[in-house]
């Protein structure tokens, strides 16, 4: 049988790979030498993985790595100037010293150091690559102790179900860190492919001839629209885990390192031209790198704050329910890449609070349902906004943002800074929060605090004085970046607050993000209240009625951005008042009230003499309607405490 392999493709992988094994051999010196700062997961022994694949790529494809990416990076990209400046601190190298080891991007060549998290961050971006029907394939790379993390299976589900182009290489080494697979692993990985409907394949490094046959098959499958399929790829590292945490006697190494395919090239003189030339190579990067200037940590630019203005704003009388899906639904017309993805979202349903109600008939397609698999569909978000779209991906319920977290946290906020400004992210998630209507302990919950102070994750909350697009006209025309939207529950039956008591007018800063400023027309101020989200109606109707009922003249402060925030523009408003109530929702411990009187304690002491939290107490959400009611804040208990602070 003839060789399927062409000579000049068996050069090209025998010098990618070399490349890999090079670089990595001349890191491990350099870290020995103090030269290299962190982490070190080489590939050594697993080259041909990268080398043989990368021959089937085209440009347009989409390649996700993990913490073992380096000989992936060098076969994809083909930067070793810029890996080894990365690795090396410089200020030349593919992020800017930003990322590392583990985390590299040039062109569509993407890595991670999170397991698991990454599939379904690439089934993201093989879904953008469907809809755009231009032949173009993603591909993960994972470890075998990755089958451990449950999101891959969320993305297997979701890349079957929607018959994805993507390619998941397993590299089976056996071994998770210092854990053998026979110690952790149930069953066997063509059941676990089968069984959610990838195709399967398997090969191995050793053979790579003939790996380079089965990967031509895999690649060609995924690409004309055959449906995801999981590449099972035996292989071995003959380093350690990272660095030197190797816990494997050597008698099991040595036979691995006999039958390695490049220690055989490195000793074969007909190819010692081919070594010399890799070799040399290797040392002009790193004599670059080493000439190259240190990379300078730039903290992300605090633009000083912009004094505000007001304009005054109106609002039509319609349930805000309804006006936040006209808005979506204008997005949706208007831009063909808004993608809109969740759980029970379609009609009929159109979502739990019907926030979707009718899209999915007018946009097929675009408005999509999904399993339930929060970070699943989170991480498809994530990919989708990497290839440039505008996914909006709803959370039935804010308590289950939690099951999504490693995808806001680690990924999707993460990766326009740590790739140093090469993407943009335009992630929206939407997620109601708020209790009120019975649900109890797990479905009741505002967890914003656990995501407020997230580096590069935006969070705004949604309320009743202006309409949603206010808040989703810049997120989806812009670059809002990651965002997580906090619409409350109760407040999407309530109609948007077109009339006020005589004597307020509602006027709207010319932030990105409006402040509204619930402003009584009055010199003397005697209390601020200032709340977001569901607190608005509630604050609102505080103030009418202090003034009413206790000749006491309140304004109120509803930012819609609570992070990234900045009290110092809202100074010359606070500092009308010499009191200031903060009301949440949620609990006080470490929110965003603590967080305003941090700001002005450091930035503007003296400002407000008087100041007070009201929340609900340290404890679970009750089911019972009282219970509830007693325990969450109420527009008497705003009052007590307004007239309490004034006294």
């Amino acid at each position: 049988m003839a060789d399927p392999l062409p000579p000049a493709a068996a050069t090209r992988i025998l010098r990618k790979a070399l490349l890999a094994r090079l670089v990595e051999e001349r890191f491990l010196r350099l870290f020995s030498e103090g030269k290299l700062f962190g982490t070190l997961h080489t590939c050594i022994g697993q080259e041909m993985s990268g080398a043989v694949l990368s021959e089937f790529l085209l440009a347009g494809d989409k390649v996700f790595s993990n913490h073992r990416g380096h000989g992936h990076f060098l076969s994809v990209a083909g930067d070793p100037d810029g890996l080894v400046a990365e690795l090396m601190g410089r200020a030349t190298g593919v992020c800017g010293g930003l990322g590392g080891s583990q985390h590299l991007c040039k062109g569509g060549f993407f890595s991670n150091g999170i397991q698991g998290g990454i599939v379904p961050v690439a089934t993201g971006l093989a879904l953008a690559a469907k809809l755009r029907a231009e032949g173009a394939v993603s591909v993960v790379f994972i470890g075998d102790g990755t089958l451990g993390e449950g999101a891959i299976y969320e993305a297997f589900n979701l890349a079957a179900k929607w018959q994805l182009p993507l390619l998941v290489v397993l590299e089976d080494n056996g071994m998770a860190q210092s854990t053998r697979q026979v110690e952790t692993f149930a069953g066997t990985v063509a059941a676990r492919a089968e069984g959610f409907g990838l195709g399967y394949a398997s090969a191995d490094t050793w053979d790579w001839r003939g790996f380079y046959r089965i990967a031509a098959g895999a690649v060609a499958a995924v690409r004309r629209g055959d449906g995801p399929l999981l590449l099972h790829l035996r292989t071995y590292r003959l380093k350690a885990h990272s660095k030197g945490d190797d816990t494997r006697p050597r008698e099991e190494v040595e036979p691995f390192e006999r039958k390695d395919p490049l220690a055989a090239v490195l000793l074969d003189a007909n190819h010692s031209e081919l070594v010399a030339e890799v070799t040399a190579e290797v040392e002009t990067a790193v004599a670059r790198a080493e000439a190259a200037p240190v990379a300078r940590y730039a903290p992300p630019l605090e633009e000083p704050p912009t004094p505000l203005t007001w304009r005054e704003v109106t609002v039509p009388k319609e349930r805000l329910v309804r006006a936040l899906r006209d808005c979506l639904a204008k997005h949706l017309r208007e831009n063909d890449e808004v993608f809109l993805i969740g759980e029970d979202i379609e009609s009929p349903y159109g979502g739990a609070f019907k926030a979707t109600q009718g899209l999915s008939e007018e946009f097929p397609g675009r408005v999509r349902n999904t399993p339930i698999s929060e970070a699943g569909i989170v991480g498809v978000g994530g990919g989708l906004a990497l290839a440039g779209w505008r996914p909006i991906v709803e959370i039935m319920f804010g308590d289950f943002t939690g099951l999504a977290f490693d995808q806001l946290v680690n990924h999707a906020s993460k990766f326009e800074r740590m790739y140093n400004g090469q993407v943009k992210v335009n992630l929206v998630v939407r997620t109601p929060m708020g209790g009120r209507r019975g649900y109890g302990p797990t479905h009741s919950q505002t967890l914003d605090r656990h995501l407020l102070g997230v580096p590069g994750l935006r969070v705004l909350a949604l309320h009743h004085l202006l309409t949603p697009d206010a808040l989703y006209g810049p997120l989806l025309t812009g670059d809002g970046g990651p965002t997580l939207v906090i619409e409350n529950k109760l407040a999407y039956g309530s109609y948007l607050r077109a009339e006020h008591a005589l004597g307020f007018q509602v006027v709207a800063s010319n932030e990105r993000f409006p402040t509204v400023w619930f402003r009584p027309e009055a010199r003397r101020i005697d209390v601020t209240l200032l709340g977001y989200g569901g607190m608005t109606e509630m604050l609102a109707t505080a103030a009418e009625r202090l003034f009413e009922e206790h000749d006491l003249v309140a304004q109120a402060l509803f930012p819609m951005q609570i992070h990234p925030f900045d009290v110092r523009p809202l100074l010359p408003v606070l500092q009308r008042s010499t009191r200031l109530l903060i009301v949440e929702e949620g609990q006080g411990f470490g929110a965003f009230g603590a967080e305003v009187l941090a700001q002005l304690a450091e930035r503007a002491p003296g400002v407000c003499g008087r100041v007070a939290r009201l929340g609900p107490p340290s404890d679970i959400i009750p089911s019972s309607g009282s219970m509830e009611k007693a325990m969450l804040p109420s527009v008497e208990a705003v009052l007590e405490h307004a007239v309490a602070l004034c006294r």
